[in-house]
């Protein structure tokens, strides 16, 4: 690639270790996926290459008592971030691919051991902490400019109901004895590129902040998400269920939705567990993992 970016990674290393003691810091000039990457180290380590992946979503419905090989170094529970300036083979939601550019897109995972009550929502607090970070707003009635598209995505906001795609949040866990690693992945536009066939429209941070790089990105959200990801696992989603109501793009908008007996129907935002609550003959609960929602009306 010629020249690197300068990522800083012992500074980000020396402000996040002390909240995940043992944690690795890697900065990759090109990877396939960084989710990928992760979730093979934790397989190689818990002994079984073959093992499930599971998202969130997917999780509070099993009853989870999986066994690994025992002698298993307390190393392996320990957390990493890993971070490829250029991403060839990114993953998104339902298996769609992630177009990532190098020096124009941030692209990264963390990897934690995480042991929630409830898996459900992680992905709406992962957004949240992301939007907050990145899109600081006061009290002053001031509306925010980076709205969240349940239940992964990142927007940047032109208006009620409408936004281009600035983000998107990949989650997904394997076994690791009695508690599962959790890799938390997440691609965000940072440079104008050129983009095809995007139904969602394509943003970057650069409209929000002309001085946006992938690395000032990755040191304003780096700390913010791994605080967000332990509050998680302490409290839950219900906390932050105001404060994701803010930046719902999708409330009080018409929806469609792929689950059977909710086609479509208008968004009334998201409750405690972060399941989107949809109004067609009576409130539905749509949970993540199982539908995709889109706009009625405009891009999705």
């Amino acid at each position: 690639m010629g020249t690197h970016l300068q990522w800083g990674a012992q500074a980000l290393w020396q402000r996040l270790e002390p909240l995940l003691p043992g944690l690795s810091v890697e900065v990759l000039a090109r990877a396939d996926s960084t989710n990928t990457m992760l979730l093979e180290r934790a397989r190689a380590m818990n002994g079984r290459r073959d093992a499930p992946i599971t998202r969130p979503g997917e999780l509070d419905a099993l009853h989870v008592d999986e066994r690994t090989p025992h002698g298993r170094r307390s190393a392996d529970m320990q957390a990493s971030l890993l971070v490829a300036e250029h991403q060839t083979r990114g993953r998104g939601r339902v298996g769609r691919d992630w177009a990532a550019s190098a020096g124009a897109s941030l692209t990264f995972s963390l990897a934690l051991p995480l042991a929630p009550q409830v898996w459900s929502g992680l992905s709406l607090a992962v957004g949240l902490a992301l939007a907050e970070a990145l899109d600081p707003v006061g009290d002053a009635g001031t509306s925010p400019r980076i709205g969240l598209k349940w239940p992964n995505d990142l927007w940047l906001v032109d208006g009620a109901g409408r936004g281009r795609k600035l983000g998107g949040i990949l989650i997904e866990t394997v076994s690791m004895g009695p508690r599962r690693m959790c890799v938390v992945g997440v691609g965000l536009n940072v440079l104008p590129q050129a983009h095809e066939g995007l139904t969602q429209g394509y943003a970057c941070l650069q409209e929000v902040d002309a001085q946006a790089s992938a690395p000032a990105a990755l040191a304003r959200v780096a700390e913010p998400l791994v605080r967000a990801v332990l509050r998680f696992q302490a409290h839950g989603f219900a906390p932050l269920l105001a404060a994701y109501s803010r930046r719902d793009v999708l409330r009080g908008q018409p929806v469609r939705t792929t689950q059977p007996d909710v086609p479509q129907g208008v968004a009334e935002g998201v409750d405690e567990h972060g399941a989107l609550r949809v109004r067609c003959d009576g409130v539905h609960r749509v949970v993540s993992g199982e539908v995709s929602v889109r706009l009625r009306d405009g891009v999705a």
